[in-house]
């Protein structure tokens, strides 16, 4: 964040400040206006430290108002507020709009490159490793996790100062409109699409429309005279027809031969890890990485196209990915246990489209022994859901997944239905109510040699699960 005084913060948010101690008259240089504030900005009083700023936030259970006082004392130089709180505060009618408008002004006069990126899937691999690669060209801050929302994004970009060279922000979208909304607080020059999927159809209202949100970001981009990259999927001709809709230069990534960064020879090992020749105008190179899953391939080009983009040259981009690790908690993270137990914790999300990539590496990973899948619900899939549920239950029996545990209520029960109609019989597939029968049935099975997949949308919390098998035995070690 650009340090500000508190009487300049408030002109760019247009607010009015509030609480300040009287100007002493035998100093008037210690004008409590005159306070500076140098970020970044929080909304936990508990990460609050000298000279941030706390923005107060009235949530359904908790009220940041509540907590401007102990953000101060904590050191807080300024609490931006819908209402007085008793300490120095910057008043506003939006807490979100002023957060917003902070955000805008502080990238546009930092000057930055901002990287931008969304999709239906993939979003915070790709961006992680993006930030990865970038680091390696300078100062560069990106997204933690996925907060990619209206409040999220101004957060991450109030983290950026004078030494920033990179701005990487994933932007993620509710409906129509919301990239659009995004893309005006933080403009960026280079815009990553990476595809255009199932995830929250029934939100949006069907693909056509996820396309049409997701295809904002690349009209928000400068011409491509004036240095504006649009980086564009190959491989999805939704992204790929979004090309007409920007004024940027187009970069295709993908494994089709027209793609300008382009993968050759993909394949995915025996532990799972995919690797590939990375194929630049400028060289090509060989790439082993370190994380899990076909997938990634698709994620690792897009990333390669922004390094590419920066100038960085083929063989470095290569090493990049080899050496890049997961940043963000909860996908595909792979452990195994001292007993010989592997558990996959990919619980962050789930939608079809990444349900089938893990299930996918799960039965690559098996090496002959015992596989399990422990899914429940993919939300927001509208109308589609029974099919898809249905679908994912029968991939796991083509897939060979020894054992499938469905949780949960009615799509749980759709996941198990559509694995024993495809042919799954005795007890390869079973449904149990919640995360605690299904850790109570794994505890009393697994044996050395099991690896065990755990997925389902954020809010079924099956995480729990994951980080409960791993807390059963002592001595787990990252699989290598």
């Amino acid at each position: 964040m650009i340090p500000l005084s508190i009487a300049e913060l408030a002109a760019v948010v247009d607010g009015k400040p509030h609480g300040l101690p009287a100007a002493p008259d035998t100093d008037p240089g210690a004008d409590p206006l005159n306070a500076p504030v140098t970020g970044p900005a929080v909304i936990d009083s508990r990460e609050a430290a000298p000279g941030v700023l706390f923005a107060a936030f009235e949530g359904e259970r908790v009220d940041g108002h509540d907590y401007a006082a102990a953000a101060v004392e904590a050191g807080a130089a300024a609490v931006l507020a819908t209402r007085p709180v008793g300490v120095p505060a910057v008043l506003v009618d939006d807490v979100t709009a002023a957060l917003g408008a902070l955000a805008r002004h502080t990238v546009r006069e930092l000057g930055a490159t901002l990287v931008a990126l969304t999709g239906s899937s993939g979003k915070t691999s790709t961006k992680d490793l993006i930030a990865q690669l970038l680091r390696e060209l300078g100062p560069t801050v990106w997204t933690p996790g996925s907060l990619n929302n209206e409040i999220g994004l101004p957060l991450t970009a109030l983290r950026a100062d004078a030494g920033t060279r990179h701005l990487v922000l994933e932007m993620g979208a509710r409906g129509v409109g919301h990239i659009r909304y995004l893309a005006e607080l933080t403009p960026p020059r280079i815009g990553v699409v990476l595809n255009v999927g199932t995830a929250h159809v029934g939100e949006f209202g069907g693909q056509d429309r996820i396309a049409q949100a997701k295809g904002e970001l690349v009209e928000a981009l400068p011409a491509a005279d004036e240095g504006g990259v649009a980086v564009l999927n190959a491989d999805d001709p939704l992204v790929r027809a979004m090309a007409a809709r920007t004024r940027a230069r187009v970069v295709l990534f993908g494994e089709s031969g027209e793609a300008d960064i382009r993968a050759e020879e993909a394949r995915l090992g025996s532990d799972g890890r995919p690797s590939f020749t990375l194929c630049t105008p400028t060289g090509r190179s060989g790439v082993t990485m370190r994380l899990y899953g076909e997938h990634h391939v698709s994620n690792a080009l897009a990333a390669a196209a922004v390094a590419h983009e920066l100038g960085m040259p083929a063989t470095q981009i290569a090493e990049a990915l080899s050496s890049a690790g997961p940043l963000s908690r909860w996908r595909m993270e792979v452990t195994e246990r001292a007993d010989g137990v592997t558990i996959v914790n990919d619980a962050y999300n789930a939608n079809p489209d990444s349900m089938r990539a893990a299930l996918k590496t799960l039965a690559t990973m098996g090496h002959g022994g015992r596989t399990w899948a422990v899914l429940g619900r993919m939300a927001e899939l509208g109308d589609d859901s029974q099919a898809e549920h249905d679908a994912i239950g029968r991939l796991a029996v083509r897939l060979n997944v020894s054992k499938l545990v469905s949780v949960g209520g009615l799509e749980a029960a759709w996941l198990d239905m559509g694995a024993k109609n495809e042919g799954s019989w005795g007890e390869e597939s079973v449904h149990v109510s919640d995360a605690q029968a299904a850790l109570e049935l794994l505890r009393d099975e697994l044996r050395s040699g099991d690896v065990v997949l755990v997925k389902a949308s954020r809010a079924v919390g099956l995480e729990r699960v994951a980080i409960d098998l791993l807390g059963d035995t002592e001595g787990g070690v990252a699989a290598r």
